[in-house]
């Protein structure tokens, strides 16, 4: 059974840092494309990061370079995002993303707010 679990979301303030996990099972995670997506009432859903396979390539929206890391550890089959210098626009819910078989998790709350 195909599972991705995110955890590591909450309330901190601007400027505070936070680091998501995804915990992938039933699946060869070490085989997928791994993203991190985040949705906010009324917007669009954005790509916020994403990394290859093996971990060698990653990219960011523009809105996060700088203050967002993505990695992997294919041998805990689990995906980080590290966020520093939070901004109250980076109040979402944080999915995490498998592609090609496009799997998704249920989702992480992370506010930012004072």
């Amino acid at each position: 059974q195909v599972q991705l679990v995110e955890s590591g979301g909450g309330l901190v303030q601007p400027g505070g840092s936070l680091r998501l996990s995804c915990a992938a099972s039933g699946f060869t995670f070490s085989s997928y494309t791994t993203s991190w997506y985040r949705r906010t009432p009324g917007k669009e859903r954005e790509l916020v990061a994403f990394i290859s396979p093996g971990g060698g390539s990653t990219n960011y929206a523009d809105s996060v370079k700088g203050r967002f890391t993505i990695s992997r550890d294919n041998a805990k089959n689990t995906v980080y995002l590290q966020m520093i210098g939070l901004k109250p626009e980076d109040t979402a819910v944080y999915y995490c993303v498998c592609r090609p078989r496009d799997y998704w998790g249920q989702g992480t709350q992370v506010t930012v707010s004072s």
